[in-house]
C-alpha cells in the first residue's frame, strides 16, 4: 500500500511525478491552483490543454508538465457544490479514480492532489477530504503504483483536517 502523505504548500514547486490541477471544465487556466499550475508550468501546456478540448466533471486528462518539476501534469474536474444532493460526492470520487488510474499507466511512483473543488466550487473542505482519503485507499488496493501519495493543502486549517484523517486508521 502507497504511503499516503500530507504536505503543506505549493503544489507546483513538489519534485514528484505527476500533479493533479483542480480544472475547470475548459482545462484552458483559471483561478486557484489551476491559475498557478499553468503559470508555473508554462505557455506550452495551454497549447496542450487547447488540443484535449475540455474534460467532464469527475474524469481527468493528462499532459506533460512542461517547466514544472512534475513530469505529468493530470488535470481533473471536480464538481461544483450545490446542496450534496446532486451526485456531487460521486463526482470528486470519480476524479480521484481517474487520476490515480492515469498515474498508473504512465507508471508514475508519487502523485501529488490539491483540495479538489474545496475553493471556488465550494465544496466542504471535511467532506471533500474525507472522500479524498477514503477514495485514494481504495482505489489503491489494486493498483502497484503509485507509492507515495501526497494530499497538498495550501492551508493549515486544510492540512489540520488531512492529518486527522489520516491519523484516525
Amino acid at each position: 500500500m502507497a504511503d499516503l502523505l500530507v504536505w503543506q504548500g505549493d503544489i507546483t514547486t513538489l519534485n514528484v511525478d505527476a500533479i493533479v490541477n483542480a480544472a475547470n471544465n475548459s482545462l484552458l487556466g483559471g483561478g486557484g491552483v489551476d491559475g498557478a499550475i499553468h503559470k508555473a508550468a508554462g505557455p506550452q501546456l495551454l497549447e496542450e490543454c487547447r488540443r484535449l478540448q475540455g474534460c467532464p466533471t469527475g474524469e481527468a486528462k493528462i499532459t506533460p508538465g512542461y517547466r514544472l518539476p512534475a513530469r505529468w501534469v493530470i488535470h481533473t474536474v471536480g464538481p461544483v457544490w450545490q446542496d450534496g444532493a446532486r451526485n456531487e460526492a460521486e463526482l470528486l470520487a470519480g476524479c480521484y479514480r481517474h487520476c490515480l488510474a492515469l498515474a498508473d499507466e504512465v507508471g508514475a511512483r508519487t502523485i501529488a492532489f490539491p483540495c479538489i473543488s474545496t475553493g471556488v466550487f465550494g465544496f466542504p473542505a471535511q467532506q471533500a477530504a474525507g472522500i479524498a482519503v477514503q477514495t485514494v485507499r481504495q482505489s489503491l488496493e489494486g493498483q502497484s503504483s503509485p507509492d507515495k501519495v501526497y494530499f497538498v493543502c495550501f492551508s493549515q486549517e486544510d492540512a489540520d483536517i488531512y492529518h486527522s484523517l489520516l491519523r484516525s486508521d
